[in-house]
C-alpha cells in the first residue's frame, strides 16, 4: 500500500494459471483491502512480460475427481470475482500479455484496464468441453451479449487487444510496457485524491444490480463442475496433455 493505493500482484510458473490456492489468496487480499478505510484505489497485476493470465490451472483441472472438488474448484472463480465486485475501492487492472478463460473473467471484474497492444484474449472453454459460466455474467456486464457470444463460442480464436479495447473489456491500449506503467501510476495517483466518498459511491453505482451474483455465480460453478468432469472433457484434456 503506497499513497492510498494498494497493489495486488500473483504469480504461477504456469503462464500465472490460477490454482485453488492462489484463487483462495486473491478473494482474501480483496476481502482484507475492502476493509482498510486508508485504501481508495487497487492496481491488479500479474509477473512477467508475455501472459496476464492463463486461467484455471490445467493441472488441477485434470486432477478433478468428484463433483464436490469440481465444484469447489470453480467456485474459487466465483469467490473473486464476488470478492472484487463487492469491493469497496475501485480496481484497476494491468493487463501486459495474453489472458485464457479465468483471467479475462479477472479483467472484466476490475473497474477500469489499461492494456499492452500484445494482450489479446481468448474464452477456450467450449473447446474443452466446459464453458465460462461463472465468469459470464463478469464478461457479459462488461463488454455485452454479441460480444461474449462472439469470444466464447469462437474458443479457438484470439481476440486482439485492439478488439477487446473496442467492445469495452480495456480502457486504453498502450505499445510500450513501461508507458503503460507511467500511465497506470499517474492514473491512480489522481485518482486516490479525489473524494474517497464520491469514490466509493461510484463504485457502488457501477456495480448496481448485481447483488444476486453471490448466489447466482456459485450456482453456474455447478454447471462447470459437471462438465469437467464428463467423458468429453476428460477426453479433451488428455488429448490436450499430450
Amino acid at each position: 500500500i503506497k499513497k492510498n493505493i494498494a497493489t495486488i500482484q500473483f504469480s504461477h510458473p504456469a503462464s500465472n494459471s490460477l490454482p485453488i490456492d492462489i484463487l483462495k489468496k486473491l478473494a482474501n487480499a480483496f476481502d482484507l483491502i475492502s476493509k482498510n478505510t486508508i485504501v481508495t484505489v487497487i492496481i491488479v497485476k500479474s509477473k512477467g512480460e508475455n501472459t496476464f493470465c492463463a486461467g484455471a490451472s490445467f493441472d488441477e483441472l485434470v486432477a478433478l475427481k468428484n463433483f464436490e472438488q469440481a465444484t469447489v474448484f470453480f467456485q474459487g472463480f466465483a469467490n473473486v470475482l464476488n470478492a472484487m465486485r463487492s469491493c469497496r475501492q475501485l480496481i484497476i487492472g494491468r493487463a501486459q500479455g495474453k489472458t485464457v478463460g479465468g483471467g479475462v473473467g479477472l479483467l472484466a471484474a476490475c473497474d477500469y484496464v489499461f492494456a499492452h497492444t500484445s494482450a489479446a484474449i481468448k474464452l477456450s472453454e467450449l473447446s474443452i468441453g466446459i464453458g465460462p459460466f461463472v465468469i459470464a455474467p463478469a464478461v457479459e456486464r462488461k463488454i455485452g451479449l454479441a460480444a461474449f457470444s462472439e469470444l466464447s463460442i469462437a474458443a479457438s480464436e484470439w481476440k486482439s487487444a485492439a478488439w477487446a479495447h473496442q467492445k469495452g473489456l480495456y480502457a486504453k491500449v498502450l505499445e510500450n510496457v513501461d508507458h503503460l506503467d507511467d500511465e497506470i501510476v499517474m492514473f491512480t495517483e489522481k485518482l486516490a485524491a479525489y473524494n474517497p466518498e464520491a469514490l466509493l459511491n461510484m463504485k457502488k453505482l457501477l456495480w448496481n444490480h448485481t447483488d444476486h451474483w453471490e448466489t447466482l455465480l456459485l450456482e453456474n460453478a455447478k454447471i462447470s463442475g459437471k462438465l469437467a468432469l464428463s467423458d468429453f472433457t476428460k477426453t479433451a484434456l488428455a488429448a490436450f496433455k499430450k
